[in-house]
Order: C-alpha cells, then structure tokens, then sequence
C-alpha cells in the first residue's frame, strides 16, 4: 500500500481474490477500502480512526482521548469532541525493532522486551534518527517500516540497540502530539506492541498523561483491527465515508470498499 509521495499520487495493492473467497465462502465479502481514497490523493492510511471514535463513544469515553496503535508502524487517532477525529503514524512500532532482532540472528522480535530491557538507549542514535524529515512534514501522512534504516544502530550492542528502537517509537509518538499541538488526557494502546513491557514503559516515561491498555477499558486488543474492518465493511454496504480529511488527507470524507456477492 502507498499513498501520496510529494506530487505523486501511489497506488495501493492487496492480494485478496474477494471473488473467489465470496464463491468459496457463500458469503458477501467487502473489501478494497483503500483504492478510492489512493486515487483521491490520500494516504490510503490509517482507515481504523472512524472505529476508534465509535469505540471510544461505545465505552462512554470523553475528548480529548487518543488511540495509539502499535504495530509494524505505530499511528494515533486524536478525538477532539464531536465528530473531529485526526490521525497519522507517528513512527516506527514494532517493525523495525523486529528487523534489528532477526538482522542480529536473534529471533524474529524482541519477546516480552528481553533485550531492551537490559539495554540502554542513546539518546545520540534516537537524535539522529529523529532528523527523518517525515517528523517535520505536516499531518496527514503514512509510513512503512522500512522507511527508516537500521544503519544508525550499527555500532550498538543487541540490547543497547533494541532500548534506543523503543525509545525511537516512544519519542516519535511524543512528538506527534508536539506536532498537533495538543494532548489528550489519556492515551490508549492497541496493536501488539502493548504486549512490550518496555514500550509501554517508554510510552509512560515520554508522555505527560495516563497510558493505558485497551485491556484497561475493557476493549480487546488483539482484535481491534480486525473489529475495525468489520465496522468498515459495515459502513461500506450503508454508503457511509471510511475516510476523513484529517485521517488521510482527502479532500472531503470519502465513501470506499467494495462488495463482491457469492
């Protein structure tokens, strides 16, 4: 998936056939939500905000509030009251942790934050790395995890590089508040990452309000993304916009999907 890049309008790729999935399944399937959005000169990404503030209101939830999801990439949704929701990645999540482990023939990730829970951060590397021009580019935006290089990280041991990677996701979250010029009074955490004690550590460290869990109110963590799309598809079959202005850079709110019937 990608969206704009400067000038360029991207494209966007999913290797889903809906066709032959709906054929097997006897079952409408919904999907291609990002296509429409892509050619509409947005980011493509992140579709979950809508979910989150349905989520958030669901749960009796009050503004300012934001989503953090840790994945691969890490991205907030920021409710403001009302209707208003923004939301772009911060930075890295998971992923380039991930790579750093298994670039070291160390494992496939950092399980339970091993590593980094005996390294140390260098501030100096999470400096440079912080330099990125996308931490200075405006909101909307996207990432992917390999747009930042492990290089930085060469001349550190394991664990010290795994401790500076949380670090870098903890800063990047920060400074996507810094950038948006508010924070909320509470930051809940998604994605897989909530499951690394020392992000969430960092997070905690980094940030001048609670964190918690989605756990903690009751949400299911490991299943947000997943109930996300389903609510996409929902909002798909009623004609209802997946995407906003200020989640992905499009113009107006943009109806997206598509619905392939048995």
């Amino acid at each position: 998936m990608s969206g704009r890049r400067g000038d360029v309008v991207g494209r966007t790729v999913q290797l889903l056939d809906a066709g032959l999935l709906a054929q097997l399944t006897g079952r409408p399937i919904a999907h291609d939500f990002r296509t429409a959005d892509v050619a509409a000169g947005g980011e493509g990404a992140p579709l979950a905000p809508i979910y989150h503030l349905a989520r958030a209101r669901a749960s009796g939830l009050e503004a300012p509030l934001a989503v953090l999801n840790v994945g691969g990439v890490a991205n907030i949704t920021f409710w403001n009251g009302g209707d208003d929701i923004a939301a772009f990645d911060t930075g890295p999540g998971n992923g380039m942790i991930d790579l750093l482990v298994q670039a070291r023939g160390a494992g496939r990730y950092d399980a339970g934050g091993r590593y980094a829970s005996v390294g140390r951060a260098d501030e100096g590397v999470v400096r440079a790395l912080l330099a990125h021009p996308y931490f200075e580019a405006p909101a909307p935006k996207s990432l992917d995890r390999y747009d930042f290089s492990l290089e930085p990280l060469d001349k550190l041991q394991l664990e010290d590089a795994a401790a500076t990677l949380v670090a870098f996701t903890a800063e990047g979250v920060k400074r996507a508040f810094d950038l948006m010029g508010a924070m909320p009074t509470e930051v809940i955490v998604a994605g897989g990452g909530r499951h690394n004690p020392e992000i969430m550590k960092a997070l905690a460290a980094r940030l001048p309000c609670p964190v918690t869990t989605a756990e903690d109110r009751a949400w299911r963590g490991d299943a947000i993304e997943a109930e996300a799309f389903a609510y996409l598809a929902a909002r798909t079959a009623r004609g209802l916009p997946i995407s906003f202005p200020k989640t992905t850079g499009v113009a107006e709110p943009m109806t997206g999907g598509r619905i392939v019937q048995p």
